[in-house]
């Protein structure tokens, strides 16, 4: 497993990153999620993400559980805060000061852990003042509750906004947590040069584009029962954008340039955003543990010039790629 600095700091991360969005506390039983971490673990990953509003909450005090017992300090344990928690009401949401610190506390409560390394804002806060937001993570922070403050999905003007106010307050801003694959490639016009400037690093979810780039997903076929596609619990409805067509053809094209260096198609995935020197950890999901170790082979892969030349042609006009599509709700979501 390789280590990455992230962002502007000494501190260092495994470039896998087990995540568990759609997973832990939903999509599959405790017992399997706790095996897919212990292979996470085993495989060298030492970074975990995950995030209040997973399963409502559930998510992490599965993989508090999962991880008991494990040396804290060799951990970098990641969680978030903003969409609507708990019973849902109308302060359990948003990055307002109430929620903020409200939030940490019962996360650290389910991760079974007195700090996380670093705490995100799992959104933008059109709502709540930024000054009032960061002033907050800034008392978290000094209360020794985080180590390190990040965001995720958040544009470029939000970005360099956010980065000053942390910098005034004395806290340090190092992350984005961004949509980023072959076929999601928005951030790269202006978070990207943006986040080089201010010393924020990327950490990527969906580098296999909720499964479609393992291409398993076949044009004009039924989609494999069991898999992200046919969950109707949430998966289904995160993978829909990708399951055209065109996309799936497009996807197909990569298969012989994956065979060619003897890798699988996710792998190959994987390692394309890693290749982004940006970029610090890509998040991999699992819903069984022998995906995690396929998964953590993708570290330390370097791909050539002339590889990713190849790449980009079979993908071809299928990627996303207007920055406009960086977004945060226009207001809380109830």
């Amino acid at each position: 497993m390789e280590f990455r600095y992230l962002g502007n700091s000494g501190f260092k991360i495994s470039e896998i990153i087990y995540g568990n969005w759609l997973t832990h506390g939903s999509q599959v039983e405790n017992d399997i999620a706790t095996q897919s971490v212990r292979a996470a673990l085993d495989a060298g990953i030492t970074t975990f993400d995950t995030a209040d509003a997973y399963a409502n909450t559930a998510a992490e005090e599965v993989l508090g559980d999962a991880l008991a017992g494990e040396r804290r300090a060799s951990l970098e344990i990641f969680t978030k805060v903003y969409w609507p928690t708990g019973p849902k009401g109308h302060n359990d949401v948003g990055l307002s000061r109430k929620h903020i610190l409200e939030s940490i506390d019962g996360s650290l409560g389910r991760l079974r852990t007195d700090y996380v390394d670093l705490y995100q804002a799992h959104r933008y806060d059109s709502e709540t003042p930024l000054e009032e937001t960061m002033q907050a993570f800034a008392d978290v922070v000094r209360a020794g509750k985080a180590l390190y403050i990040g965001v995720s999905e958040w544009n470029a003007d939000q970005l360099r906004a956010g980065h000053a106010l942390a910098k005034d307050l004395g806290i340090q801003l190092i992350s984005n947590q961004p949509q980023y694959s072959l076929l999601w490639r928005v951030i790269e016009k202006d978070v990207v040069p943006t986040s080089v400037e201010l010393g924020i690093s990327q950490i990527v979810w969906s580098p296999v584009a909720q499964g479609v780039l393992t291409g398993k997903y076949q044009p004009g076929a039924q989609v494999p029962a069991g898999s992200r596609a046919a969950d109707e619990k949430g998966g289904a409805n995160a993978i829909k954008d990708f399951m055209r067509d065109d996309v799936l053809t497009a996807v197909q094209r990569l298969a012989p340039i994956a065979g060619e260096l003897g890798i699988t198609m996710a792998q190959l995935a994987v390692a394309w955003v890693l290749q982004n020197p940006n970029v610090a950890g890509a998040i991999v999901g699992a819903s069984r543990p022998e995906q995690v170790a396929s998964n953590a082979a993708a570290s330390g892969i370097v791909l050539s010039a002339d590889v990713l030349a190849r790449i980009d042609e079979a993908v071809g006009d299928v990627s996303v790629t207007d920055p406009a599509l960086t977004l945060s709700p226009a207001r809380r979501p109830a």
